[in-house]
């Protein structure tokens, strides 16, 4: 049994657009899982100031791994990326963060789906909504309509 992980790409150093090509090659090696489908790469501002502009991207991976085991998967492949954990939201090669698990919702120290700050976040939504129905919603029972209608299409820019 396979489930529908929606997985949120992000870099803003050396070579942002490629890390991302890159990174999804990956995701489609991972063990047990198929890549189903990619948005556009899209590009806004740090939400941090003095941060390189970010490109980012969301992709639907259909898996047969548990949760926590997609998490490491998807650490390593960062890791092989030159992901060095410095300091909390500072730049970085890649990010990869498990937004929704099928109709799971988790909590647990390593990992929180719904990914919770996804909602206020236009360049994690907008990708999104390229990959799913008008009507799809979040495993909480929030409609991703009505969380575009208040997370405005601003400092987005698709590529």
């Amino acid at each position: 049994m396979t489930t529908r992980a929606f997985i949120g790409l992000g870099s803003n150093l050396d070579a942002p657009a490629e890390q991302l090509r890159s990174a999804l090659q990956a995701l489609n090696q991972i063990a047990g899982s198929r890549l189903a489908g990619a948005s556009a790469l899209y590009t806004s501002d740090s939400l941090l100031p003095g941060q390189p502009r970010y490109t980012n991207a969301v992709a639907a991976l259909d898996t047969a791994l548990a949760p926590l085991e997609l998490l490491d998967a998807l650490q390593a492949i960062e890791n092989d990326q030159g992901r060095v954990r410095k300091e909390r939201w500072g730049p970085r090669t890649l990010d990869l963060d498990i937004l929704l698990f099928g109709d799971q919702v988790i909590d647990v120290p390593r990992l929180q789906v719904p990914h919770y700050h996804m909602h206020a976040r236009p360049f994690v939504l907008y990708p999104l909504a390229e990959l799913v129905s008008e009507d799809f919603r979040l495993a909480d029972g929030r409609a991703l309509a009505a969380l575009l209608q208040a997370c405005p299409f601003v400092g987005l820019e698709r590529l």
